[in-house]
C-alpha cells in the first residue's frame, strides 16, 4: 500500500465538522489518503448530508434496534458496524463526535483514533464530552486545558495517546469561549496524528507512542 492508498472510515454523530476539516486537509494534501465511508449513528445528521455533497458514500445505523429490556447491546451494535464499514476496508477508523461506546467486537477488526477536547488522562471517562469538558476544566480552575488524539480502547478516553496540543484557560472564559479554543486545537492536531499513522510512522509500545522523523 502507498500512502495515497490509504483509506479512512469516519464515524458520527451529528454536524461533521471534523469529518470536513479531514476532506479539506486531504484536499490540500497535508494529509495522505480519502475518506472512503461516513457512518452516523444519528438518521438526520447534518454530517450525513455533508459527507453526500463530498461523493463520500453514507451509511446510518442508530442505537434503537439494540436496544431493550436489558439496555443497549454494544456487542451486536459493533458486529453490525462491522458490517457496514468492512467493505471498504479501511486502514483506519476515525472517530469525529460518534457518542456510541465502541465495542471490543469493533476495535478488535479495526485501528481506530479519536479526538478529545481536553489534555487526558485529565477530564476524561464517561461523561466528559462535548460542553460538560468544559464546564469541568472551568469548575476546577485548572489553569491548562486542551485537546488529544488517542488511540480508542473499550474503555472511555484510555487508549494510548497519539499527540496532545494545550489550550490555555482565560479568566474571562466560558463553556463556549473556551470550546472554540480547543476545537482550533483539535483541528490542527487530529490531521496532523491521521498523518502520522498513514505514513507508518507510529510504533506502540505498551501505553505509550513513538513517533518516528519522516
Amino acid at each position: 500500500m502507498t500512502v495515497a492508498d490509504f483509506r479512512m472510515a469516519v464515524l458520527l454523530s451529528g454536524a461533521g465538522s471534523t469529518m470536513v476539516n479531514l476532506h479539506e486537509k486531504i484536499a490540500a494534501g497535508e494529509v495522505p489518503g480519502r475518506i472512503a465511508v461516513a457512518v452516523s449513528s444519528r438518521k438526520n445528521a447534518l454530517g450525513l448530508a455533508r459527507a453526500s455533497a463530498l461523493d463520500i458514500p453514507t451509511h446510518f445505523l442508530g442505537r434503537r434496534a439494540f436496544s431493550g429490556d436489558a439496555g443497549f447491546d454494544a456487542d451486536a451494535y459493533g458486529a453490525a458496524l462491522v458490517d457496514i464499514v468492512a467493505p471498504y476496508d479501511p486502514h483506519l477508523v476515525v472517530m469525529a463526535g460518534f457518542m456510541t461506546r465502541l465495542s471490543p467486537v469493533f476495535l478488535r477488526r479495526f485501528t481506530t483514533v479519536n479526538v478529545h477536547p481536553a489534555l487526558l488522562p485529565m477530564f476524561g471517562g464517561e461523561g466528559f464530552y462535548g460542553q460538560y469538558v468544559h464546564e469541568a476544566v472551568l469548575s476546577a480552575g485548572v489553569k491548562i486545558t486542551g485537546a488529544t488524539v488517542h488511540y480508542a480502547d473499550p474503555e472511555y478516553d484510555k487508549g494510548p495517546i497519539l499527540c496532545q496540543e494545550a489550550v490555555p484557560v482565560l479568566d474571562d472564559d466560558t463553556p463556549e469561549t473556551l470550546a472554540a479554543r480547543v476545537q482550533d486545537a483539535e483541528r490542527r492536531i487530529y490531521p496532523r496524528a491521521i498523518r502520522w499513522i498513514a505514513e507508518g510512522r507510529v510504533r506502540v509500545m505498551g501505553h505509550r507512542t513513538f513517533i518516528s522523523e519522516p
